[in-house]
């Protein structure tokens, strides 16, 4: 039996919030009952979570192609496709119960938007030192763009364009700026978005200034438009990465001219599988604790757009994701 210095436990249920989403385009905050913690368990107070306008906005529409419904379902999720569902997959909290080690550590954990959780304690991950939760809410984001770049096999020297000046198209440009030699553009058809990759540090172009050939390109605008510039785009034998997902949509693509004969590689990068190249030696936990590790650099709070209270999240939850300047949007419980 344990003693109460290894492991710290509630012994009532407590009534927490979380949000739902009941039909296309309408949300709502439900009470539900939290569990009483079980040996390995913890209980987390939510501090903030993090919309992800990209695919939460397809999850709020009805979107989800049926074939996706077991592969979309995220950790904690509830509910079913298409409705209703409790989805969100980035939330930072304090350990309130569990064992004695874990006590008041602030923790990075996939789950949907919800005050107060119940999970196994190694589904949450300990934030370095360092990093404020407020900005920690970005590491569901940089572990896809980490993701990314590796998928994109990006190599020192390379030129890089990096399509879409989105969270993850932000990231995937910041981390590839960060590759020796490297020379990567951030590319937005919203002239906005310049002073974002400024903020970064990020050499920034509208779609029709680009000139050249380069050797990777990264979509991250869920655009078969950008997806066909990008194969005109490629130099011989380049890597094209489609980073983003069209949910329920066709996309149609010129695979002819240009594209066979210069040998061009089109791959698809998805968060959900480590790269071969990294299946070996990582993990889903080590890549999660380095993408947190990764957010250390203060320049990134340009990538949280807003802040909502969480009391308030039902009835601004449709606003904050049709609003085309929303990045990251901060949900503070």
């Amino acid at each position: 039996m344990k003693s109460q210095g290894d492991e710290q436990s509630v012994s009532a249920h407590r009534t927490g919030q979380a949000l739902w989403i009941e039909a296309a385009g309408r949300c709502d905050l439900r009470h539900e009952t939290v569990p009483a913690i079980r040996p390995g368990e913890v209980l987390v107070r939510t501090l903030y979570s993090g919309i992800s306008r990209g695919t939460e906005s397809l999850v709020f529409e009805g979107r989800v192609p049926q074939s996706e419904f077991e592969r979309m379902r995220g950790p904690g999720m509830e509910g079913h496709f298409p409705f209703p569902v409790k989805y969100g997959y980035s939330a930072v909290g304090v350990i309130e119960a569990g064992p004695s080690e874990l006590m008041e550590r602030e923790v990075f954990c996939l789950h949907p938007h919800q005050d107060f959780f119940v999970v196994p304690a190694e589904r949450v991950t300990i934030l370095p030192v360092s990093l404020p939760a407020r900005r920690a809410i970005l590491a569901a984001n940089m572990e896809t763009a980490l993701n990314v770049v590796w998928d994109a096999q990006i190599q020192p020297g390379d030129r890089v364009a990096v399509f879409g000046a989105g969270v993850v198209g932000a990231l995937i440009a910041y981390l590839s700026s960060r590759i020796a030699g490297t020379e990567t553009v951030l590319i937005d058809r919203e002239p906005r978005r310049a002073a974002l990759a400024a903020a970064l540090g990020l050499t920034f172009s509208s779609p029709g200034d680009l000139a050249g050939e380069f050797d990777v390109i990264v979509n991250a605008t869920a655009s078969e438009q950008v997806l066909e510039a990008a194969i005109g785009l490629a130099g011989l034998e380049a890597r094209i990465v489609e980073a983003s997902w069209y949910g329920d949509r066709s996309v149609t693509l010129p695979l002819g001219g240009a594209f066979h004969a210069r040998r061009l590689s089109l791959v698809s990068s998805q968060v959900g599988h480590l790269p071969a190249s990294h299946r070996a030696r990582w993990t889903y936990s080590r890549r999660l604790a380095k993408a947190l590790d990764l957010l250390l650099d203060v320049r990134l709070d340009a990538l949280i757009s807003g802040e909502t209270p969480f009391s308030e999240l039902s009835a601004a939850y449709a606003r904050i994701l049709s609003r085309p300047d929303t990045l990251c949007h901060r949900i503070r419980y």
